[in-house]
């Protein structure tokens, strides 16, 4: 048996640490004391203690290792799953840091050349067009930030079921339109969508009209310095935005191995403005 403190020096976990643990279940001491209170852990104990620090370094919660040490059954296969999920979110968190670590680099470079760290801006094209009418077949709810990812998932799951089953014709990529006037922590008025050739029940025109038109090539992190620039274009040329801003993604974000595959495209509706406002 091994007392609290030689326990603690052996896994290098402090004795507080421990005896929170035991508060909240996570590794209990194999015998106390009644006498005095004094812990004591078993040499067994040793290698859950390893497999908890482990698993820590990891990013797992407590609760999460919590309930894989729990399990009696299939723990083995749980842990591998377990493993596979974090896996792809330290890769997720990598690849973020990669592209942050990229653009520091652009910046410190602009700098040392003399141009303003905002010099980006200034290679986001973009170009007034004509869209012309289209048919959508579409599901729109309030959906949360930290939802989206989810709910583009789900929802367009839904409309590629409904396009089978009624043998419709996709003509182009999904798209999403944003009828919020305003980003709001409630959610944003979100209309998941995907242009179809036929008009059937269940369907909707979608006529965008005239269009500011943006290519952006990378991380959805560049959304915002895509409609920063439009509305510095539209304010420049006498243009106001008249209709639901909207996304369209030309690559799939599920198919993709790295950010900088995305493709999207960024569309502003708008008329020129009256003489008068």
């Amino acid at each position: 048996m091994l007392s609290i403190g030689e326990f603690s020096k052996i896994c290098k976990v402090s004795t507080k640490t421990l005896r929170y643990y035991a508060e909240i279940g996570l590794i209990l001491p194999n015998e106390i004391n009644p006498e005095n209170g004094y812990r004591y852990y078993s040499i067994q104990q040793l290698e859950a203690m390893l497999l908890i620090n482990r698993l820590k370094s990891y990013n797992f919660s407590l609760e999460e290792i919590k309930s894989i040490l729990k399990l009696t059954e299939l723990q083995e296969e749980k842990l591998y799953l377990e493993l596979i999920r974090k896996k792809k979110e330290i890769e997720k968190q990598v690849q973020e840091s990669q592209n942050t670590l990229e653009q520091l680099n652009d910046d410190i470079s602009n700098l040392k050349q003399g141009k303003s760290i905002m010099s980006y801006l200034e290679y986001i094209d973009v170009q007034l067009v004509e869209i012309p009418v289209m048919y959508l077949l579409s599901i729109r709810k309030m959906v949360h930030e930290h939802e989206f990812a989810e709910a583009y998932g789900n929802s367009f799951s839904k409309l590629l079921k409904k396009i089978k089953e009624d043998h419709l014709t996709i003509v182009a990529p999904p798209l999403v339109l944003f009828h919020s006037e305003e980003f709001s922590p409630f959610g944003l008025d979100a209309e998941f969508a995907i242009p179809v050739k036929e008009y059937v029940t269940g369907t909707r025109d979608f006529n965008p009209g005239l269009c500011l038109k943006t290519v952006l090539y990378g991380s959805y992190s560049g959304l915002s310095s895509v409609y920063t620039k439009q509305r510095e274009w539209s304010e420049k040329e006498g243009y106001e935005i008249n209709n639901a801003l909207y996304e369209v993604y030309v690559t799939d974000p599920s198919q993709v191995s790295n950010e900088s595959e995305l493709i999207t495209e960024v569309y502003s509706p708008v008329k020129k403005k009256s003489l008068n406002t």
